[in-house]
């Protein structure tokens, strides 16, 4: 018994492995991830309760895991023989394909959730009310772009 909850255990550590690579190695990714972190700052400014959480926690888990997979087919997939070559190219297209689908449905859930035209009015004012906050948002921005566009660190193999 013992040694099955060990290999429980190590299974998490292989994921958290995995999504550690991912997010060395993966641009999109890394967008996805900085998207989802400014998506649940601004859901701040409004009065969400437990179902508008549960649509964002859902939608930025699905475009992330979404993401992972794609970057899991496209190493499954890398350098096929040329017998494959074809049906390799179309199983990178179509898992980029889920993401895009995904991405796409998220963010009309976001539009959904977020067009508020009086909220949406009072967030500079609450800005610059608050210009510390100001300040630590606009330097998180630079700070973002750099995470988002660092050297991607792929393993070559």
């Amino acid at each position: 018994m013992k040694t099955e909850f060990k290999r429980f255990l190590r299974g998490f550590g292989y994921a958290a492995a995995g999504i550690k690579a991912a997010v060395k190695a993966e641009r999109n990714l890394r967008f996805h991830l900085c998207a989802g972190a400014y998506v649940l700052l601004f859901s701040l400014f409004y009065p969400f309760g437990a179902v508008e959480y549960a649509l964002l926690f859902l939608c930025i888990g699905g475009v992330t895991a979404l993401e992972l997979m794609n970057s899991a087919v496209e190493r499954a997939v890398d350098r096929p023989d040329r017998t494959h070559w074809g049906t390799a190219g179309q199983a990178k297209d179509m898992a980029a394909g889920a993401v895009l689908v995904f991405s796409i449905a998220a963010a009309a859930v976001g539009i959904a959730l977020f067009w508020q035209p009086a909220v949406l009015a009072a967030i500079p004012g609450w800005f610059i009310r608050h210009p510390v906050c100001l300040g630590l948002f606009a330097a998180s921005l630079p700070l973002a772009a750099c995470f988002i566009w660092k050297k991607e660190t792929k393993k070559k193999g």
